[in-house]
């Protein structure tokens, strides 16, 4: 944990308590165990944000988990994750860990935001009928009014989305495609946040959907 930058270094200023403990000064070997927020996953990771150039807003995924970290000694194995220490990821909420917000870049506030009960791992997508699109691990593709987040149609694709919906017109017609498949970082942490997803469906699908004609973008 920081509580700045050194101007002189660049290094971070720590917060005394703030880092996980020395395993030798503990009895045992596990170190002192601090809390971080957001988990070493990111609050915002790599699953894309959106722009509508319509709202002049952001939509951006994200997730509110913290995480217990400790030092111990920890043994390199090939083709395993390694990241030095023991840690557990638990959501920051009792009802929900992903969060996709609206955000108005001119001032950096919240305009609407979805909480969904488990990590939000897709991306999302914008139209120019003043939709917002995006997957969750339940396996449902989810359309929102891009001004006011009220959720506006859902389908569940039988497994999760993590990746990011597209769009695409024929004959006229214009339609949104989703890839449906879970999987991904999030189910291997273990942890309270691993017993969110256990129970999610695998799949390999694309589904495809085409949009009412007044949602449709102008010619």
């Amino acid at each position: 944990m920081a509580e700045g930058l050194d101007p002189k270094t660049g290094r971070p200023i720590f917060k005394d308590g703030g880092r996980p403990g020395d395993p030798s000064a503990m009895e045992g070997s596990k170190g002192e165990v601090v809390v971080a927020q957001p988990a070493f996953l990111g609050g915002k990771n790599w699953m894309p944000m959106a722009y509508s150039q319509d709202t002049g807003l952001f939509y951006v995924p994200s997730n509110e988990w913290s995480m217990d970290i400790w030092n111990e000694p920890v043994s390199y194995k090939k083709g395993a994750a390694f990241l030095g220490a023991g840690f557990t990821i638990k959501p920051a909420n009792d009802d929900y860990i992903g969060v996709l917000r609206a955000i108005d870049p001119k001032t950096g506030k919240e305009v609407w935001r979805y909480e969904n009960t488990a990590p939000l791992w897709g991306g999302v997508m914008t139209t120019a009928g003043n939709l917002v699109f995006t997957g969750t691990p339940e396996g449902y593709l989810k359309a929102f009014d891009a001004k006011t987040g009220e959720e506006l149609y859902k389908f569940n694709t039988g497994s999760g989305v993590v990746g990011t919906p597209v769009t695409w017109t024929m004959d006229g017609e214009q339609y949104v495609s989703v890839a449906s498949g879970w999987g991904g970082a999030v189910p291997l942490w273990g942890g309270e946040v691993a017993k969110v997803v256990k129970d999610f469906n695998q799949g390999g699908m694309v589904w495809t959907f085409k949009l009412p004609k007044d949602r449709v973008a102008s010619n």
